[in-house]
């Protein structure tokens, strides 16, 4: 096998993992245990790297290494604070005409997300909460603040979203937080309420990544 397919065969390695979750956000790319799992040279895997780095997959931090990189905090700040500010108009919107079947749909997903929980997979846990406030906000009337709620969610996949992965603590709080929504639609709560805990919902989500980023970053600088 030449160099150049070596170099391939690293990059689809490392990027499929960073992609699937399993190379979580300030995850370290130790690179001679990568190539020993691919039995290949250091020299493909370094390639590899900077081909990912090139990409803004992957960041390299003096006395660290390289590592997977974090989400951008500013544009992930900017895209969840939308989100929260339309999906939380969008759910209220949509309430009135979520229908009882719609709500036990709700609660089998959330059940599936509980489910996730001892064994936990983040990214099932997140197809799962997207597939979940789809339910919610689906009936919105107003298309313009639905087109807003896709292209918020649209660009958390380009982020590569899934703080689950590195905050499992707050999938716990997520599903608790979900049933609470569910018995204010249930119980036909007025709109102003569930808009606000849908935003909170969605805050929630924020102030959990914004935490854990402050604590790595202070970890890396002691080191």
């Amino acid at each position: 096998m030449s160099d150049s397919s070596k170099s391939e065969r690293a990059y689809a390695f490392v990027k499929a993992r960073i992609d699937d979750g399993s190379y979580t956000p300030g995850f370290r790319l130790v690179l001679g245990q990568i190539a020993k799992q691919l039995d290949v040279s250091v020299v493909p895997v370094r390639e590899a790297i900077r081909r990912l780095e090139a990409e803004g997959l992957v960041t390299f931090e003096r006395n660290v290494g390289a590592q997977v990189a974090m989400v951008d905090e500013r544009e992930y700040f900017y895209t969840m604070e939308t989100l929260s500010l339309v999906e939380g108009a969008a759910t209220a919107l949509s309430a009135p005409l979520v229908t009882p079947s719609d709500l036990r749909r709700a609660r089998e997903i959330n059940a599936e997300m509980i489910d996730c929980l001892d064994h936990f997979d983040p990214r099932r846990f997140t197809e799962l909460n997207r597939a979940f406030h789809s339910v919610l906000f689906e009936h919105c009337p107003n298309p313009h603040v639905l087109d807003l709620v896709h292209r918020g969610w649209k660009r958390l996949a380009v982020l590569r979203d899934s703080t689950f992965s590195f905050v499992p603590g707050r999938a716990r709080e997520s599903v608790d937080e979900h049933e609470r929504l569910l018995q204010l639609i249930e119980s036909g709560a007025p709109p102003l309420e569930i808009e606000l805990a849908a935003r909170a919902h969605r805050t929630g989500t924020l102030d959990a990544l914004l935490s854990y980023q402050a604590a790595h970053h202070t970890e890396s600088a002691r080191r």
